[in-house]
């Protein structure tokens, strides 16, 4: 059947001395010092985060450009469209 509520706790705080034991018995490595805090620390991982990114090719960057403008000119059309039927809307039925 069923447990009972003791049971569970008194399981689960074996548990918890079993893992406090393991942490206890690892050595202690010793923790890295914080890097400082300033400017110069600030540009040199960002130098480093700069060497990591995979830079596009002209390709590639032209390819993207092409879709940007692309898709600013359907939007426009879009809008141009949807702002004529509305102001032939507003005209008719409102200002009459």
């Amino acid at each position: 059947m069923g447990e009972i509520r003791h049971e569970r706790e008194d399981r689960r705080a074996e548990r918890r001395a079993q893992a406090d034991a393991r942490r206890a018995a690892r050595p202690q490595q010793p923790r890295a010092a914080a890097p400082e805090p300033g400017r110069s620390n600030f540009i040199r991982e960002s130098y480093a985060e700069l060497k990591k990114v995979e830079w596009p090719g002209q390709a590639q960057v032209i390819q993207g450009t092409v879709v940007v403008i692309v898709a600013c000119l359907v939007v426009g059309v879009f809008l141009y469209a949807n702002d004529q039927v509305w102001k032939q809307v507003v005209e008719k039925v409102f200002l009459r």
